[in-house]
């Protein structure tokens, strides 16, 4: 008589001494609609070579294979907690399942890197989900201490570069894979060490401008995907430092910054195509150490400091179309010195200094499609500012 069979599965065949033993489950690390659930083979494979592993998820039972650790399971709905449990498979059949692993939540990630506390500057990474409200969690360390930073993006990892510590700029392009909590690793070097600039990217170039050193006006470029120094990529329109960057996933804008007076300037580059920056239009507030960030169409500028205060000024574009910014609504308090990232639904405005001086470790957030003040997200792990950010949404932008 056949023996019963692990729960979860129905065989007659099922043969404790031929089907392998069940994988130690791992860790779950979401993605965009997306999981990438890690394991442990089994020392016992049974009574042939394991050909495959599959992942069960949490609700939905949506099932990801793979030949190795880790596998992906797509199709998540993003919002949505999810556990994964790993079984392996023989000739014989399946093994029982692993223990389930830990709850995480299908979403778009904003990442926030580095920037300087009420004490020193720091190397930390942080990240939330932006589909769904919460106070940051921690991801790893740039494996150097650094603020104001330039960060970019693809939509598996993400680019930090420049900066400065203790008065000393450096030229470090270092990366992370989105998947896979931890440090930075290295990936090349700017042009030369510099710091305060602006930076977007599409899915697969990021684009870096001017800086706080000389007041460049040098905007200089990578390709994501593939480590090496950066390439010059053109001009801005002048030298300036301090300015946001956004972008569609061909046109990038970068907004406001400082030329030695606060600039209401916008300009644009095309991603693909190295050049000059054109003239867009111009902020409703000139501005610096303001936050841009957008969805695939529109983009939008926070906060920063005008000649005379710190504001709290949101103004929006149409990326596909020049012309001056239009009043969105307002932050949730008057701040500069901050970050911006988003998805194609959400800009998350976090940290930056207010207008007394502190920091702060506030997140808050807009829908970028319908005009409105902020509304408070959660906070970061630390209160900083002169932090970088970037996200996993479509194509890093």
């Amino acid at each position: 008589m056949p023996l019963r069979p692990p729960a979860g599965f129905i065989s007659a065949f099922f043969d404790p001494l031929n089907n392998p033993n069940a994988p130690t489950i791992g860790t779950a690390t979401a993605g965009d609609a997306t999981a990438s659930v890690t394991f442990t083979a089994p020392t016992n494979v049974g009574g042939s070579a394991i050909s495959s592993y599959s992942a069960l998820s949490t609700p939905g039972g949506l099932v990801g294979t793979a030949a190795s650790s880790p596998i992906s399971v797509t199709g998540l709905t993003n919002g949505t907690a999810y556990t994964f449990a790993v079984w392996a498979t023989n000739t014989y059949g399946p093994s029982a399942y692993s223990a389930a692993s830990g709850s995480v939540t299908a979403g778009t990630f904003a990442y926030f890197f580095g920037g300087t506390t009420s004490g020193a500057v720091v190397n930390t990474i942080d990240y939330v989900n932006i589909d769904s409200t919460g106070n940051a969690i921690d991801f790893g360390d740039i494996t150097y201490l650094t603020s104001k930073a330039a960060a970019c993006s693809s939509s598996t990892r993400g680019i930090v570069a420049g900066g400065s510590s203790a008065g000393t700029r450096t030229n470090a392009i270092s990366y992370i894979t989105f998947a896979t909590a931890g440090n930075t690793t290295s990936f090349g070097t700017l042009i030369t060490a510099n710091e305060s600039f602006g930076s977007l990217s599409n899915s697969t170039r990021g684009v870096i401008a001017g800086g706080e050193v000389g007041t460049t006006n040098v905007i200089q470029y990578v390709t994501i995907a593939t480590t090496g120094n950066a390439t010059d990529f053109g001009d801005l329109l002048a030298g300036q430092y301090w300015m946001a960057g956004c972008a569609s996933t061909t046109r990038g804008i970068f907004g406001g910054g400082t030329t030695g007076t606060k600039s209401n300037v916008i300009q644009y580059i095309t991603i693909a195509t190295t050049g000059n920056a054109t003239d867009f239009g111009d902020l409703t507030v000139a501005r610096s150490g303001l936050g841009g960030a957008s969805n695939a169409t529109r983009g939008v500028f926070g906060g920063g400091s005008s000649a005379s205060a710190v504001v709290n000024v949101i103004d929006y574009i149409t990326i596909a179309s020049t012309g001056n910014a239009t009043d969105f609504g307002d932050l949730i308090t008057t701040t500069t010195d901050f970050t911006a990232a988003a998805n194609l639904t959400r800009a998350l405005f976090a940290g930056g200094e207010l207008s007394g001086g502190s920091r702060t470790n506030v997140i808050s957030y807009i829908t970028i499609a319908s005009t409105g003040n902020a509304t408070d997200f959660g906070d970061l792990t630390q209160a900083r500012n002169d932090l970088a950010g970037c996200s996993s949404a479509h194509g890093g932008l």
